[in-house]
């Protein structure tokens, strides 16, 4: 192994990390499994293949789509607004384009261009066009174009945090005969222990909210089943956050980490124990984690991490879920939210356009960072204790009496919106805190994080076995589903899910691995 790691790194000049690896390290793996060598990737067909797309998707991300837009009908001013959007547009579907066309799959980095190009890009710049948005601005027109520019600003910080991260080589980890220590693994007995903890943790929410037939109905009585539980009260939701929490994310975690065992192990598919398992946890979040009783981000998160998980080697699929997704976003997500109420709470749509949606339904971040703006003029920034609200999510009220509630909520409520369940995107986040530098600077680390975590991902897959393998493998594909979330915001409301899984893969997770050199 020594000798195909050398190999690898030797190989490395002029390619990107997880081509090296991947072209180094499939023949020696496909050997330990005892099958014939898999052929390398063909980079010549691909490159010849990215020419003949390359041209109509970029075109269409960049000049086509934006076109259409700005021919439609509406009560739009084309002044700096419009012109900022419309830069914002094109240089986030030039990037998006850029992570589709790639040779790499960039897991974090290609879920964030997917987002910005259809929350910050195409549905602001329909808004902008149209003349309508989804929340009022309470502001004046100023706090709308500093926040497209912010937003760009913050892009560009993204980029720059990706581009130093590119420059800085990876330390890795090769275990010798003296030393027994390696990358982050999960232990096989704890993970039998997280399926336990699924079970009985899901089992007890579905319980709690009265049986099954309540997942099938609407997300309105799923929160007022929770709400008749007694487990949230009218000063926190810490109670109901932790039952949807543990009710949800170990279910999911556990789906995650066996599917990648089916898929790496054929053994484990010989193994009718292990199918068993996965077939009860398929149906646990079926009840759980579907999409009629849970938000449509979080279903996004199930979803992605669930394909990147099932195929963790395929571009093919990493490219089709950022170029459906964009279709999608902007086709069928302003209607996706039809099981939120029931039939008399039911929302029609109509719309005379495609676009309309865009402009009148859920996409308001960019719309809520110039309200944003405008509240922070009132009042000042807050030097951090808005972050440090969502990092402490889990102290009740009645012990942190000043804990400080959602951004999107505190906005909302300063505007004197009656529904306040407002989106506050992470560039919102980071201004109400340190106002345009610790924006600059916290998209960066954002930015410096996703492009390390990505190329560590990328080493993570080409190194499966048999077993549940790296933790990083699920790791990166259930934060990268998770990503809607956390840009679209509030932090306070994301954090909590995300702490379960933090302490769910900690709960499983070893450094201790097999020898990989024996004594002769």
């Amino acid at each position: 192994m020594t000798s195909v790691h050398t190999s690898a790194h030797g190989s490395a000049v002029g390619k990107t990390v997880d081509q090296a690896v991947d072209t180094a390290a499939r023949p020696e793996r496909s050997r330990a499994r005892g099958g014939p060598p898999e052929p390398p990737e063909r980079p010549i067909a691909w490159a010849m293949l990215s020419r003949a797309v390359s041209v109509p998707l970029i075109l269409g991300l960049v000049c086509f789509l934006p076109a259409v837009i700005a021919a439609q009908p509406g009560s739009g001013v084309r002044d700096t607004a419009y012109w900022l959007q419309l830069v914002l547009t094109c240089y986030a579907g030039a990037r998006l384009a850029t992570m589709i066309l790639s040779t790499r799959r960039r897991l974090l980095q290609g879920v964030f261009w997917m987002f910005v190009y259809i929350a910050m890009g195409v549905a602001p710049f329909a808004q902008v066009v149209i003349g309508q948005t989804p929340t009022p601005a309470v502001g004046p027109r100023s706090d709308l174009v500093t926040a497209i520019a912010m937003i760009l600003v913050g892009c560009a910080a993204f980029d720059l945090g990706a581009l130093l991260a590119s420059r800085r080589p990876l330390r890795r980890r090769t275990p010798s005969a003296r030393s027994t220590s390696g990358p982050a693994v999960a232990h096989p007995l704890r993970l039998r222990l997280l399926v336990l903890i699924a079970f009985v943790a899901s089992g007890f929410y579905v319980l709690k909210l009265g049986g099954p037939a309540v997942f099938f109905s609407s997300r309105q009585e799923i929160s007022e089943t929770v709400a008749a539980s007694g487990v949230a009260s009218t000063e926190s939701n810490v109670g109901s956050a932790f039952l949807k929490g543990f009710g949800t994310v170990p279910a999911l975690l556990a789906l995650l980490f066996y599917t990648r065992r089916l898929v790496t192990s054929y053994r484990a598919r010989r193994t009718p124990s292990t199918v068993l398992v996965w077939g009860g946890l398929a149906v646990l979040n079926l009840v759980v984690n579907n999409p009629i009783s849970n938000a449509r981000y979080w279903f996004l998160t199930v979803l992605v991490s669930l394909l990147f998980t099932a195929f963790p080697s395929s571009a093919a699929i990493y490219r089709t879920v950022l170029a459906t997704g964009v279709v999608g976003a902007l086709v069928l997500f302003p209607y996706a939210d039809k099981f939120r109420y029931d039939e008399e709470g039911q929302r029609t749509v109509q719309s005379a356009s495609v676009f309309e949606p865009l402009a009148t339904k859920d996409y308001d971040q960019t719309v809520m960072f110039a309200n944003t703006i405008s509240w922070v003029d009132t009042r000042g920034h807050t030097y951090g204790r808005q972050l440090a609200g969502s990092a402490l999510f889990f102290v009740p009220r009645a012990v942190w009496s000043g804990k400080p509630e959602d951004t999107g909520v505190r906005v909302g409520q300063w505007m004197g919106m009656r529904m306040t369940n407002l989106s506050a995107p992470l560039w919102t986040e980071f201004w109400v805190d340190f106002g345009a530098t610790g924006m600059a600077g916290g998209m960066a680390l954002i930015g410096y994080a996703a492009a390390r975590t990505d190329r560590r991902y990328a080493l993570a897959v080409t190194r499966a076995g048999p077993g549940p393998g790296s933790v990083l493998a699920i790791a990166a594909p259930l934060i990268a589903g998770y990503t809607f979330i956390l840009l679209r915001g509030p932090l306070l409301q994301a954090a909590g899910k995300l702490a379960i899984a933090a302490l769910c893969l900690l709960l499983i997770t070893t450094f201790r691995e097999r020898r990989a050199v024996r004594r002769r």
